[in-house]
């Protein structure tokens, strides 16, 4: 009877052993998971909101674009080569059925920004874009690449010609890049929005708005009256949106 009690006490401290193991190893994962969260967060800009298998994944772009050139350590970014990669994974993804992609940019580099831009056009899945707090410069294509766009009532969004900084060459062939490049960006918003080439020129041409400047501020309802953005709405009307696209 003795032998039988021991042999059940060991048996019982065994199988603590293993429950004990079992959640430390658990507790190991959940450690794991969450600093993958916390690189996430600081790479990237997502949080564990947007999981590889998640139907609805978020790609927030916030701050100034960056592009071929490192921005300043103190400037908030958002890296055009991490962007891009997620959005390959997203379309690859079998698991993914929508893109909402959440706006508050400065803009930045033009060609990062226009690149990022295009595939989000390109993408097979329902995409909607929300501008939340500004869609300034190059955030304007940002925000009118997706199927459907949003803007809250007290974001803004500035649209102005392409400035020139830095070391430039006066010469014929220098206008004639950036005019090329204007026209680029001008024909991919006419091409993804409702507003026509000529209103868009005009706005972009303004003296009275921006100080030593030209160009537009549009806040809410007047991007939407203009047709640069599709509706006004916030985050719960940007989802109700695309789960409907999805559907």
């Amino acid at each position: 009877m003795w032998n039988n009690f021991y042999e059940i006490d060991d048996k019982k401290l065994k199988d603590d052993d293993k429950i004990i193991d079992k959640n430390e190893d658990k507790g190991k994962n959940e450690t794991k998971e969450e600093n993958d969260d916390i690189a996430s967060i600081k790479e990237f800009g997502n949080t564990s909101v947007s999981k590889p298998d998640e139907r609805i994944q978020i790609v927030s772009i916030i701050g100034q674009i960056e592009g071929h050139m490192i921005s300043p350590p103190n400037t908030k970014t958002t890296k055009y080569e991490h962007v891009i990669p997620q959005l390959i994974s997203m379309e690859q993804n079998p698991e993914v059925k929508g893109i909402l992609i959440i706006l508050n940019t400065v803009g930045g580099d033009v060609e990062a920004g226009l690149a990022i831009a295009e595939m989000v056009n390109s993408l097979s899945k329902p995409t909607v874009s929300l501008v939340i707090g500004g869609g300034h410069s190059i955030g304007v294509p940002l925000a009118t690449s997706a199927n459907v766009s949003f803007i809250s009532p007290s974001a803004t969004m500035i649209i102005h010609p392409i400035r020139m900084n830095g070391l430039v060459i006066g010469v014929p062939q220098t206008f004639k890049y950036f005019n090329k490049m204007q026209d680029r960006i001008n024909d991919f918003i006419v091409r993804t929005s409702k507003v026509n080439k000529e209103k868009l020129k005009k706005l972009m041409m303004e003296t009275d708005e921006l100080l030593n400047d030209m160009g537009t501020i549009l806040i809410g309802k007047e991007a939407v009256d203009i047709g640069l953005i599709d509706e006004v709405g916030g985050i719960k009307a940007a989802l109700d949106k695309l789960e409907s696209m999805i559907e």
